[in-house]
C-alpha cells in the first residue's frame, strides 16, 4: 500500500511541477542601432537579432560591404540600391544567426568622420581597423556567443574578412567570402578594363590595333602606379584616363595600400578548422570566377573546412540572377545555408 501511495504522490508531483519548468519566453526578432568609436570616428550600424529564447546566446555574423561608398545595406548613392547586405542579414536571420552591418567610412550616418578634412589620408588599413572594432562590438553584445562568431564579406569586404580572420580574438568560427576580391586591386581593375575594351572591339567601336594600344597603355598605367610614377594617359580613352587620374589623386593612398594585399597570402593565418565558403557567380563580370583560382587553391592547402568554393550559376556580382533581379538568387541562399548549417 505504501509503495502504491508513493507512486501516486510522485506522479502528482511531476504533474504539478510542470508549470514551474515552463519553456523560457521567446524574445521577438528586432533591429537596433549600434554605435561605436574607432580612430576618433563614430560609426553607426544595425544589429539584427532573430527570435530567440530569453538568455540564449546566438551565433552572430559581421557583414562587410564591397568597395566604394557602399553603406550598411549594400547600397551606393545614385549607383546601386540592391540592398544586398540587408538581404543577406535577412537570410541569416532566418537561420537564427544575429548580424551586425555598419556604415563604413564615407557612407551613411558615419560619413568620413575623423578624415572629413583630410580624406587623402584615408587608407585601406583604416577600413580594416573599423571592421575589427565592429567585430569586437558584435562579440560583446549580450545576445551573441563569442565562441560562434562569423564574418561574411562581399567583394572587397571579403578580403577585409580574410584579414580579420587571421588577426581578431577570438578567431571567427567561419568566413563567407561572397564574390571576393581575390587578387590584387590593380590587377583586378586591369582585368575589368581589358574585358571592356575587348567587348568594345567586338562591337566594332574599336579596331584591333586600337585595342592593342589601349591594352598596353592600361598595363603601363598599372606599372606606373605601383612604382609611384605619374601615369601617361595619352593612349587611354577619356573615361579610363579619368579613372587612373583619380587613382593618383585623393584616393592614391587607399589604392596603394589596398593593392599591396594579395588575398591568397592571408589564408595561412586562419585558425585551423575555420569553416570557409567562397562563392563566385558565373555572370559576375566584376569578379569572374577565374580570379578566385589562386585563393581557392590556397584554401585547399590550408587546414580549414569546407564548403570551399561554390560556383553560382547565372548569378551576378550583386547576388542576383535573371529570374530574381530584386532578391537574393536561390543559389546564394542555398550557399549561405550550407555555410550556417551545423
Amino acid at each position: 500500500m505504501f509503495l502504491r501511495l508513493t507512486a501516486v504522490v510522485l506522479a502528482l508531483t511531476a504533474v504539478t511541477a510542470t508549470p514551474a519548468q515552463a519553456t523560457p519566453r521567446l524574445v521577438p526578432a528586432a533591429d537596433r542601432e549600434v554605435v561605436f568609436t574607432v580612430d576618433g570616428t563614430t560609426t553607426y550600424g544595425t544589429l539584427h537579432v532573430p527570435e530567440h529564447r530569453a538568455g540564449q546566446r546566438l551565433r552572430a555574423a559581421l557583414l562587410l560591404p564591397g568597395s566604394g561608398p557602399t553603406d550598411r545595406d549594400g547600397n551606393q548613392p545614385s549607383a546601386s540600391t540592391s540592398n544586398a547586405l540587408a538581404k543577406v542579414a535577412d537570410a541569416l536571420g532566418d537561420d537564427r544567426v544575429a548580424t551586425l552591418r555598419f556604415d563604413k567610412y564615407g557612407t551613411g550616418r558615419t560619413g568620413l568622420g575623423a578624415y572629413r578634412d583630410h580624406p587623402e589620408e584615408l587608407d585601406y588599413p583604416a577600413f580594416v581597423r573599423q571592421a575589427r572594432a565592429a567585430y569586437e562590438e558584435l562579440r560583446d553584445q549580450p545576445e551573441t556567443d563569442p565562441r560562434a562568431l562569423l564574418v561574411v564579406g562581399h567583394s572587397e569586404g571579403a578580403m577585409t574578412g580574410l584579414l580579420l580572420g587571421g588577426t581578431v580574438r577570438p578567431r571567427p568560427a567561419g568566413l563567407a567570402l561572397l564574390q571576393p576580391q581575390a587578387i590584387r586591386l590593380l590587377d583586378l581593375v586591369a582585368l575589368q578594363l581589358h574585358a571592356q575594351i575587348a567587348e568594345a572591339t567586338r562591337q566594332g567601336q574599336l579596331t584591333p590595333e586600337q585595342q592593342r594600344v589601349i591594352d598596353a597603355a592600361v598595363d603601363a598605367a598599372v606599372t606606373a602606379l605601383r612604382e609611384r610614377r605619374p601615369v601617361d594617359t595619352t593612349d587611354l580613352p577619356p573615361a579610363v584616363a579619368q579613372l587612373f587620374q583619380a587613382f593618383q589623386g585623393p584616393s592614391a593612398r587607399f589604392v596603394q595600400s589596398d593593392d599591396a594585399i594579395y588575398p591568397p597570402d592571408t589564408v595561412a593565418a586562419l585558425r585551423p578548422g575555420t569553416k570557409v565558403l567562397l562563392t563566385c557567380g558565373t555572370n559576375d563580370v566584376q569578379v569572374p570566377c577565374s580570379t578566385t583560382n589562386a585563393l581557392t587553391a590556397a584554401l585547399r592547402r590550408a587546414p580549414v573546412e569546407g564548403p570551399g568554393r561554390v560556383p553560382l550559376p547565372g548569378v551576378d556580382h550583386l547576388l542576383h540572377d535573371a529570374d530574381h533581379p530584386d532578391t537574393l538568387a536561390p543559389a546564394v541562399l542555398d550557399a549561405l545555408r550550407r555555410f550556417t548549417e551545423r
